[in-house]
């Protein structure tokens, strides 16, 4: 059973409906990120609604890239995205704060230290559409990197609910993923 896991969840949403709303609340320890970026208003629209949500469910949320953003909607952390590479200056934020930034190889990774990130995504774990068979990390890979990097590390990347039980064998401090949340009769995690 899944409840074992003890994981940090992150969920990257850009719409919410009932059925996501079900499935979050489902979760101990998940995070929303936000892409907040879009001057689309029936875009900017539903994300305002998933800010809504988390504010009224407790869950902590952190906006995509914009440490402005972060301030005028008082979110609790910034995602910083694997192709952000702008250097961060330090600003009065929260104790709480939390700043996660995204993955894939080792110069990333290092760009990330200098973000001064405190948990960094990497990805992609399983297949998934976006990358080929041999770009995925797999467990072994996973694990060989993880032994490396002395940082908090996420799994990201074609996790679902048949491969969930094999992040056991990795040493991580959290999962992150999009499609998950989408499911249909979703067992509490």
């Amino acid at each position: 059973m899944i409840k074992e896991l003890h994981y940090k969840y992150y969920v990257f949403l850009d719409k919410i409906d009932n059925q996501i709303k079900e499935n979050l609340l489902k979760f101990n320890n998940i995070n929303i990120i936000i892409n907040i970026q879009s001057n689309d208003k029936n875009n900017l629209n539903s994300l305002l609604n998933i800010i809504k949500f988390s504010k009224k469910n407790k869950i902590p949320f952190l906006l995509k890239n914009s440490f402005q953003k972060c301030a005028q909607y008082n979110a609790n952390g910034v995602f910083i995205d694997s192709k952000n590479k702008t250097r961060i200056r330090p600003i009065s934020i929260k104790k709480e704060f939390q700043i996660v930034g995204s993955v894939h190889n080792q110069k990333e990774y290092f760009q990330k230290l200098r973000q001064k990130c405190h948990i960094i995504i990497l990805s992609p774990l399983f297949y998934t559409e976006k990358y080929s068979h041999n770009q995925i990390l797999n467990i072994l890979k996973f694990n060989q990197i993880s032994r490396e990097w002395k940082v908090n590390l996420c799994a990201l990347g074609g996790i679902n609910f048949n491969n969930i039980k094999k992040t056991r064998m990795i040493k991580i401090e959290g999962l992150a993923f999009r499609k998950l949340i989408n499911e249909k009769n979703l067992p509490t995690i």
